[in-house]
């Protein structure tokens, strides 16, 4: 765990050395990553509660009380 601290550390110093447009193309990339990366999780999620719903493993209700007891 400290060897990852120290490399994020120095990662992040570099980043900061940094000029300021070069900052901002590597804010950029990584919003757009963290993006793709929301996305393909959204995604995935997706895939596997339709095979849990094919596979009748969902439950539903409207019931407010029944939702509770679901949890």
């Amino acid at each position: 765990m400290r060897t990852q601290s120290l490399k994020f550390d120095s990662i992040v110093e570099t980043i900061y050395s940094l000029p300021l447009e070069d900052r901002m193309e590597i804010k950029n990339l990584l919003e757009h990553n963290i993006a793709d990366s929301r996305r393909n999780e959204i995604a995935d999620n997706f895939i596997k509660s339709q095979e849990e719903h094919l596979a009748g493993q969902l439950k539903f209700s409207s019931k407010i009380s029944v939702l509770k007891k679901m949890l």
